[in-house]
């Protein structure tokens, strides 16, 4: 069976630029596209989605000539349909922003959900039209943190494009304990040897794939700031920010706290979301 990218469509012009971004990543794969819909009562299926579909068939085909693409149109929630086409998918791409069947994907716990329990990556398409610059690969020391680097890692090879891989870091997220004598009060926070540990993180994430791919130009970055708005503002300079599904440290909660909830809204780029493996 060919490999497959799944792109959910509900006629929405996010949707389409789903579309856009989704049959550009199969043909760099040399896969097969999906086009997905999803309705839950006989009533949400507007007969006018048929031509939407044909439409962001043939947008597909005006993006990608001679992709091979194939439409479903499913009965079910949104998060039951993609999860189930995800399975045979090495890619699942949403928009972020949308209507029907997919207009509540980035509403509540149903993209959230999707990276937790879905199979395979989650790219979800928001932020400026025609990002440029390096991918993007947040890292973190997660067990997660090593399914989205080999996912960054393949990604910068198949665009073509350098890789900025980054760890942001805070003395309130993993002080170094005191070890003086007992007073609750009194905590020292050794910077210097925080930094080095942080910096030994990032290195040994990446390790692994500089040597695999040394085609892909890797820029180490260890920042120490909050965590969330420097990831925001590094997606202004990137094309695709990756980070895992799960995570620690200054990143607890991935995908379920407020870091997550604000590269899925704020992000200036598309976001993928990687699941490590359990």
């Amino acid at each position: 069976m060919n490999d497959t990218v799944v792109v959910g469509v509900d006629g929405s012009p996010s949707s389409l630029a789903a579309v856009d971004v989704a049959a550009h990543e199969a043909l760099l794969r040399g896969a097969q596209l999906r086009i997905v819909h999803a309705f839950s009562r006989p009533a949400d299926l507007d007969p006018m989605i048929h031509g939407a579909l044909a439409g962001a068939e043939q947008r597909a085909h005006d993006r990608a000539p001679g992709l091979e693409v194939a439409r479903t149109v499913a009965s079910g929630e949104t998060l039951t349909v993609l999860r189930s086409e995800s399975r045979h998918a090495v890619l699942t791409v949403v928009g972020g922003r949308g209507r029907g069947g997919f207009g509540d994907l980035l509403l509540g716990s149903t993209v959230v959900q999707l990276a937790a329990h879905g199979h395979g990556p989650l790219m979800v398409v928001r932020g400026r039209p025609g990002p440029e610059g390096p991918v993007l690969l947040a890292v973190d020391g997660s067990p997660a943190g090593a399914a989205a680097a080999d996912f960054a890692f393949a990604e910068a090879a198949l665009r073509g494009a350098p890789m900025v891989a980054t760890h942001v870091w805070n003395t309130w997220s993993e002080p170094t304990p005191y070890e003086g004598p007992a007073d609750p009060l009194n905590v020292v926070v050794d910077l210097d040897r925080l930094r080095e540990r942080h910096q030994r993180l990032l290195e040994e994430a990446v390790a692994p794939w500089r040597e695999t791919r040394p085609e892909v130009a890797v820029e180490l970055r260890l920042e120490r700031a909050r965590v969330r708005h420097a990831l925001l503002d590094a997606s202004r300079e990137a094309q695709l920010v990756v980070a895992g599904a799960r995570g620690h440290g200054g990143f607890t909660g991935m995908l379920l706290g407020s870091v997550s909830q604000a590269l899925l809204y704020h992000a200036d780029c598309p976001v993928a979301v990687v699941r490590g493996t359990e």
